[in-house]
Order: structure tokens, then C-alpha cells, then sequence
């Protein structure tokens, strides 16, 4: 298979200088070496890398990729993101941007681009209903 070189978010998934994401094999890479990630950690990074800059808000990462209702509050998310971010070595908390209270998102990798901080805004609809505009975007991630 092959993926163009930075391309963000492409059908069959996600490859850049460092990080590759085989959506239709379900694999991830990190400079060439296969990934150990179990189903769930993978499933998050599918999401996120499917929404490339997207702030994801908790609620909807946690109804599309867990299936908890929106009433539900646990901090499996964040251990998922933790244990991804330990997966993905140095590189962890530059491609999962934390926006703490409200979500994270998935920042592609830029070579030489500085990464500066912006303040981070929801998509107004999810905030309230996080399966609205996610629903055709959660593809095969559930």
C-alpha cells in the first residue's frame, strides 16, 4: 500500500515522516516498527487521525469509540490517551494535543513548522451532542 507522503487524513489512512496509520489493515507504525497497541488505544488513534486538527470533545470520543452514553464520567479516555501517548514515544504530546476540560486532537506532523499554541475552540454541535456530526465520521473506529 501506498500512502502519500503528509497527507493528513487520506482514505486508507495516514502516513507522515515519522507516524503511519493503516486504516484498512488496522496497523500503526512509528519509524517503521509495527506498533503494539491493544484495540481500543488503536481505535482512539484511528478516530483522531481520521479528524486531523479537529478538537474531539471527551463526550464524543467516548460515545464513538467506547459506547458510553454522554452522562457517563470515567477517566478511561484519559488512561487510553496516556498508554497512546507512551506508545508513541517523544512524538506522544505532539501528535495528541490535550485541551484540558474540553477534549483532544490530533496534530499532523510538520517538519521545521513551529507548533504554537492556540486557544482551542469545540465545534458548537458536538459540544451538545457529540453523535450529531461524528455519526458518518466514525466509519469502522466504533
Amino acid at each position: 500500500m501506498t500512502l502519500p507522503q503528509h497527507s493528513p487524513a487520506h482514505s486508507t489512512g495516514y502516513q507522515d515522516t515519522h507516524l503511519t496509520v493503516d486504516l484498512e489493515h488496522e496497523a500503526a507504525y512509528l519509524d517503521g516498527a509495527r506498533l503494539k497497541l491493544t484495540y481500543k488505544a488503536y481505535s482512539l488513534l484511528a478516530f483522531l487521525v481520521r479528524h486531523p486538527g479537529e478538537l474531539v470533545p471527551r463526550e464524543a470520543l467516548l460515545s464513538l469509540v467506547w459506547g458510553y452514553t454522554t452522562n457517563i464520567r470515567t477517566r478511561t479516555l484519559d488512561v487510553h490517551v496516556r498508554r497512546l501517548r507512551k506508545s508513541l514515544g517523544h512524538y506522544g504530546t505532539s501528535y495528541i494535543e490535550t485541551i484540558f476540560g474540553v477534549g483532544y486532537r490530533f496534530q499532523p506532523y510538520r517538519a521545521g513548522a513551529a507548533r504554537h499554541d492556540s486557544p482551542a475552540q469545540p465545534i458548537a454541535s458536538l459540544a451538545t451532542d457529540p453523535k450529531s456530526s461524528w455519526k458518518m465520521a466514525a466509519g469502522s473506529a466504533n
